[in-house]
Order: C-alpha cells, then structure tokens, then sequence
C-alpha cells in the first residue's frame, strides 16, 4: 500500500459521514447484503482499488461466499457461478461504473426490470453509486 496523501476520512468528516450513512442504509435494503456486496467487488475491481478488493473479498469470505465464485467475479459473463439476478446487477455495476462510456444502456436497464423491484434497483444503484465515490476517495488518497 502506498502512503496515504490524505487522512480525508478526518478531514472532512461531515463529508463522510454521508458516505457512512448511505452505507449503514444499505445494509438494511431489500437487496441481498451478499449481492450488495459481489457488486462492491466488482466495482471496486473495474476500479483497481486494492483496498476495497481486499475488504470486500474477506466480507465475502466472513459471510460463507466461496472461493470460487469470489475468483470468478471478474469473468462473471463466461462464468455458470451466477444467477440470473446477479449477472443482471453485475452487468449494471459495470454500466454504471464505466457510465462515460456505456451511458447505463436501456437493454441494461430492461435485463434489471426483470428480476428485481424497483426499490431494488433503486438501492442497487445507490450502492454502485456508493462503491464508486468510496473507489475514488481510496485511490486518489492513496488509501
């Protein structure tokens, strides 16, 4: 790990605070705390933030996630590990994490409507939100 540039985290700790709060509200979504989290891998991959890789894998691991599917993650769309539900949101992890570039696609967006609520899309799409402000504040600080 490199030298932090930053303690952000108690610089601006009502900035934080928010980060924290959208986080602790997730924890309490209809969605799956294990979906939320393979998602938070699969951004925090797409993103290189060895940081949050390793947290989130050993979040995985403490919650009985197996090996497999967590090593399996970034190859998701060759992969048999996952449900249909889950390829749809990591599909929409990588839209929106990559959003410049894909601009979160209708079919995206369709394959999502499918399998999940919208609250759940909605939560969905606030914890890729999340994932990814975390990923730039980690890696811009060097964390």
């Amino acid at each position: 790990m490199k030298n932090l540039r930053l303690k952000y985290f108690d610089l601006s700790p009502e900035l934080m605070s928010g980060f924290r709060a959208v986080k602790v509200a997730l924890e309490k979504s209809v969605v799956e705390q294990k979906l939320i989290e393979l998602v938070y891998l699969r951004v925090s991959q797409i993103n290189g933030c060895a940081y949050c890789l390793n947290l989130h894998t050993n979040s995985l691991l403490k919650d009985g996630e197996t090996q497999r599917r967590i090593a399996e993650v970034a190859g998701w769309r060759v992969s048999d590990q996952y449900s249909e539900k889950e390829q749809a949101a990591l599909n929409w992890a990588e839209q929106l994490t990559n959003i410049s570039t894909s601009h979160a696609d209708d079919e995206s967006y369709e394959a999502l409507k499918k399998v999940f609520s919208d609250k759940e899309i909605s939560d969905l799409t606030f914890a890729i939100s999340l994932m990814n402000g975390m990923n730039r504040l980690a890696i811009s600080m060097r964390q």
